[in-house]
């Protein structure tokens, strides 16, 4: 038997390192900022799926700099309200095209 631990601790413990010591956080803004547009370009060119790809992105990378505490309390919420409606928009934009 391998155990879970076995197969996976040493990727937790490093990742975990990254997303609360290492990561760059400046590196981080710019690659939200990046997702964002990214997602945005892709809704204009009405390309639902890799929009919401981009939002799923920007989620991770929110979290990441969360993580690494250089999001205030304020800018969390703003944050969290641009990443929603990113998906929102991603997803409305899939039903428009399904229909």
């Amino acid at each position: 038997g391998v155990s879970y631990g076995d197969v996976f601790l040493e990727n937790e413990r490093e990742m975990s390192a990254w997303h609360f010591e290492t990561a760059n956080t400046e590196a981080l803004f710019d690659l939200f900022k990046k997702a964002a547009a990214e997602c945005e370009n892709c809704l204009t060119a009405k390309l639902p799926i890799p929009a919401y790809e981009q939002a799923i992105k920007a989620s991770h990378i929110f979290n990441t700099l969360q993580a690494r505490g250089v999001i205030s309390v304020a800018e969390r919420q703003a944050y969290i309200g641009r990443v929603r409606d990113l998906a929102k928009a991603a997803c409305a934009a899939w039903l428009e095209k399904a229909a």
